[in-house]
């Protein structure tokens, strides 16, 4: 089998097996805890900028579906894993993981001790890498690891955004449970969403709880989503630093007061930017299915799916402003509301995909909060 090596900035190299596409690529080092959904992973735009470990040590045995997709296409920089299937068991797949990764023109190596590669992120904090097939080298792949951009200060969203607006009709399928209920009332409500890497499965879920929605792109203006004469504003997730993100900040600053706003992830730390919070990149940030968070508001630990290598700097959160959620393993900031504006947001990801539905409900709280303004 071909070789590959994963090189880091602070000068550790590893050897192992190339299972995906030849070539070499690079960024932020992320893992991520989640024993299965690595198609919906390597889809989600999030992980623009970052090479990701998965830590549960058998990746691909069944393979890819296309339905599973996040969005068009794979995002992640590179994929490292312990060991990869080669063998899709699994009738609904229509590829193999190392056939789809080389498609995707995706650098994958499997064969690493990843146990040892997380420890060295945990400890280490946030480390730049490369991915190689193709340079054996050592002392050149920590050089080109330690040249390689991280995600501070980039608007990574410019990359992933939609480049014009348009319409998303499709709700949940027929296998998805009916955990989140349909609105009994019949009436949609037209909701603009700010595409800042939107996940499918987010847009799904606006669908199914009742919204028509029409996704914009990242450096859309307000005054253009105030001339749609939408009911509400949703912010989606998407890969980066939030405070890079200017043009989005300065529209959501201009959209506040005036129209119901939802944020998920990056949305939600753009939006505590607007409300005068600051944010801060983490050590290791969170990235996985397993996650849990208690909702203040009610008590409640919910099980959360998490993808944030940012959070929001909890004794900066204004006056005006209320923590709703905070993270059970680091006591960092989940979720906030403003007090007196139909404003709320959550760092984590209630539409899950891959992760646990426990916090799905959270869609039918924005709905109930639009239609209360009407």
């Amino acid at each position: 089998m071909k070789k590959a090596w994963i090189a880091l900035e602070n000068g550790l190299v590893m050897q192992g097996n190339a299972v995906g596409a030849e070539g070499e690529s690079g960024g932020d080092l992320v893992f991520n805890t989640a024993m299965s959904g690595y198609h919906e992973i390597l889809t989600d735009p999030s992980y623009a900028g970052q090479v990701v470990i998965m830590t549960y040590p058998l990746i691909g045995n069944y393979g890819v579906a296309d339905e599973d997709s996040e969005s068009a296409r794979g995002w992640a920089e590179a994929f490292v894993m312990r060991e990869m299937s080669a063998v899709a068991s699994n009738h609904r797949a229509t590829a193999t993981l190392v056939d789809w990764l080389k498609r995707q023109k995706i650098v994958a190596i499997d064969g690493i001790d990843t146990r040892k590669l997380t420890r060295t992120v945990r400890t280490g904090g946030s480390l730049r890498c490369v991915v190689s097939t193709i340079d054996g080298d050592t002392k050149s792949l920590v050089e080109k690891a330690r040249t390689m951009p991280s995600t501070d200060e980039r608007d990574l969203t410019v990359g992933v955004s939609c480049k014009k607006p348009y319409v998303w009709t499709k709700a949940y399928d027929e296998s998805y449970p009916d955990i989140v209920p349909v609105s009994s009332s019949g009436k949609r409500l037209r909701c603009v969403a700010y595409d800042f890497g939107a996940k499918h499965n987010i847009l799904r879920s606006l669908v199914h709880c009742g919204f028509d929605v029409t996704v914009v792109p990242n450096h859309t203006k307000a005054s253009d989503v105030l001339g749609m004469d939408a009911d509400c504003v949703f912010l989606s997730n998407g890969p980066g630093d939030p405070a890079a993100v200017t043009p989005a900040i300065h529209a959501v600053a201009d959209l506040v007061g005036k129209k119901p706003i939802f944020g998920i992830c990056l949305g939600h730390q753009i939006l505590s930017i607007v409300m005068g919070a600051k944010t801060k990149k983490m050590p290791f940030g969170h990235h996985g299915a397993n996650h849990p968070v208690r909702d203040i508001t009610t008590g409640k630990v919910e099980i959360t799916s998490q993808n944030h290598s940012y959070a929001v700097e909890i004794e900066t959160l204004p006056k005006d402003v209320e923590l709703t959620h905070i993270n059970l393993n680091d006591q960092t900031v989940e979720g906030m509301r403003h007090k007196k504006l139909p404003v709320f947001s959550v760092q984590y990801h209630p539409e899950a995909a891959p992760g646990p539905l426990d916090s799905s409900h959270l869609f039918m709280r924005f709905r109930e909060l639009v239609a209360a303004q009407r």
